[in-house]
Parts: C-alpha cells; sequence; structure tokens
C-alpha cells in the first residue's frame, strides 16, 4: 500500500510537471524552459542528499548516467513525435509502450501479483491509453515515421524508469542526482548548438522553475515507491500521470475533459483500487 501511495504521488508530480512545463512552452522555446526547469530539479536534489543520503558506489554511476542519457532522448523524441502529430493517437502509444515495458522486466525478474493485481494490471494499462487520448482519437492516421517515434518515445522514458530500479537500493538519492546532472548536461549543449534557432523570447522562470521541482519530486517518489514494491505496479501507476495533467488543465486553464478521458479517469481509479489488493 505504502509503493502504491508513493506510486500514485509521483503520478501527480509528472502530470503537474508536465502542465507547468507546457505552460512554460507557450512562452518561450522549449528547450529555454528547460533550461531552467532541469538545473532547478538537479538544484533540489542537491538539497535532499543530506537528508536521504548518497552512496556514489560505480553501479549507481551507470545505472544513473544511463537514466540520464534515457530521460534526455526521451525528451527529444516525444517533442519531435507531439510536433509531427497527430497527437491524440501518438501520446496514448507513447504512454503505454512507456508502461508497458517496466512490466514486462518486472514480470520477467519474479514480481508476482495477486488475483485482483492480475485484473487491475491490465486494467490500469486500458486507462492509461484512454486518459492520455483526446477528442477525435480516430480522425486522422499517423505516419509510419511517426509511430516509430512514439515507440521511440515510450521506450526511452520506460528505460528510465527501469535504469533507476535497477540502481543499487542503498545508494540514496545519488542515482537522481548523477540522472539529473547527465541530462541537464546534454539539454544544455542542445541548447548551445540550436541557440540561434531558440528565438527572443523569455522563458517564464517561475514556471519553469516549478516544472523542474516537480518533476524531481516525481523521480524521488518513484524511485521510492520501486524500492519498496513492484516494478510492474509502480510502473503502470506512474504512466497514469496524463490524469494529472488534464485535470490541471481543466481547473486552470478551462480545457475540456472528453468522455473518454472521463472513462479513463474512472477506470484508472477502479484499477489504483484492485491494486491495492495486492
Amino acid at each position: 500500500m505504502f509503493a502504491l501511495l508513493l506510486a500514485v504521488g509521483s503520478s501527480l508530480a509528472y502530470g503537474c510537471a508536465d502542465f507547468l512545463g507546457g505552460l512554460g512552452a507557450r512562452k518561450a522555446h522549449v528547450l529555454r524552459t528547460v533550461m531552467i526547469a532541469a538545473p532547478a530539479s538537479l538544484a533540489v536534489e542537491l538539497l535532499l542528499w543530506p537528508l536521504l543520503g548518497a552512496s556514489f558506489s560505480t553501479a549507481t554511476f551507470a545505472w544513473g548516467a544511463a537514466s540520464g542519457v534515457a530521460s534526455a532522448a526521451a525528451f527529444a523524441l516525444l517533442y519531435r513525435t507531439l510536433a509531427i502529430g497527430p497527437m491524440n493517437v501518438l501520446s496514448p502509444v507513447t504512454a503505454l509502450v512507456s508502461a508497458a515495458l517496466p512490466v514486462g522486466v518486472g514480470l520477467l525478474q519474479g514480481e508476482h501479483l495477486a488475483a485482483a493485481g492480475m485484473v487491475g494490471l491490465p486494467l490500469a494499462l486500458v486507462a492509461v491509453v484512454l486518459v492520455s487520448a483526446g477528442h477525435g482519437a480516430r480522425s486522422s492516421r499517423p505516419s509510419r515515421t511517426a509511430l516509430l517515434l512514439a515507440f521511440g518515445a515510450g521506450t526511452a522514458i520506460a528505460l528510465q524508469l527501469i535504469f533507476l530500479h535497477q540502481a543499487p537500493s542503498d545508494s540514496g538519492v545519488a542515482p537522481l542526482i548523477v540522472g539529473r546532472t547527465v541530462s541537464s548536461a546534454v539539454v544544455l549543449a542542445a541548447a548551445g548548438l540550436m541557440r540561434r534557432r531558440l528565438g527572443p523570447e523569455r522563458p517564464a522562470y517561475a514556471i519553469s522553475a516549478a516544472a523542474g521541482t516537480l518533476d524531481s519530486v516525481a523521480n524521488l517518489l518513484f524511485l521510492l515507491a520501486a524500492r519498496s514494491g513492484d516494478l510492474a505496479v509502480v510502473a503502470v501507476i506512474v504512466a497514469l500521470y496524463p490524469a494529472g495533467t488534464i485535470l490541471l488543465a481543466r481547473g486552470v486553464v478551462a480545457e475540456r475533459i472528453h468522455r473518454g478521458q472521463l472513462v479513463g479517469l474512472g477506470t484508472a481509479a477502479v484499477a489504483v483500487s484492485l491494486l491495492a489488493l495486492t
């Protein structure tokens, strides 16, 4: 139950971070937003170091760096995917892949689910697709390139979670610090190479920093949840992060929640309840 609560908290934090990141990206080039969010995220993790400890072994460096590379790849692939579109088709594909791969890894590593979990897990995967899909998801067909990019983005997100889970359980927040350092370096290098294409607009500093802070909180809650529970269960709950985004979008900018998304939210509630019984 504790791991499940941590996973739900991680999912909500990811959803809030994405919402704020999206608002920031409306005001300036997305790389300008991430240039603020990434260092803010790293600063939070460094502040957590004295509280939660950190052990920088060789394995921690390796898995942390791998998660950082996967995080940077996920960022690039995801935004390229959404730029091509259609978002209503590609977002559910990305979310489903990002949930399914960690589930498979967890089961292959010997994790077992009770009867309620065997029902709740596939139900949660269905909820991931429904929550991620917007209005008119069947209105257009994506190209083969867009689908491959969506699978690639989902795979990169999944690998980030898997690599963090593989880090030694006694390493504290070290995997997060290493991963964020690597991903920040990649993002800043990309921004330097693309500086002429970033435009003159200034980023929304407060919103971008808040997005980075929430992303760090989400990563920490995921790491704690995965260490105290099953990766298969934790990953699929975390993949419900679009629920937090659409609820905030409804409350803050009055975006409409479509019928399929409402069904997805209800399905997610049932799935989480079943998984809690495991």
